[in-house]
């Protein structure tokens, strides 16, 4: 019996992306998102990976420090792209689910 691909890419992406603490983004469904800012080549990613946290120990979160280095929210939109808090827009650059876990890493636009 064929084996069963443990990474598969998926198209269907989070609506919304909300932050709720430093470190951590809610999507419409309830599922927590850990980021990880990165530079690769100069340009700015982050890489969202996606884990379950008890809904306990998730308090939105005001603090400055977090809403001035990263959105308070992202919002899909058309042509596999979101537009954050900040009018800036960042494409997908790939979204995929290995061994049960999602990951998603966004790219900035250079004209955002």
């Amino acid at each position: 019996m064929a084996e069963l691909p443990s990474k598969m890419h998926l198209t269907s992406h989070p609506i919304c992306l909300r932050i709720r603490r430093p470190s951590v983004y809610q999507d419409e469904k309830q599922r927590t998102w850990l980021h990880l800012v990165m530079e690769t080549r100069g340009v700015l990613q982050v890489r969202l990976r996606q884990e379950d946290i008890p809904s306990g120990h998730i308090e939105l979160t005001t603090n400055p420090l977090s809403s001035s280095t990263m959105p308070l929210m992202w919002t899909r939109k058309p042509g596999s792209q979101y537009l954050d808090s900040l009018h800036r827009f960042w494409r997908i650059v790939h979204h995929i689910k290995e061994n049960g876990v999602e990951e998603m890493i966004l790219e900035l636009m250079e004209d955002s």
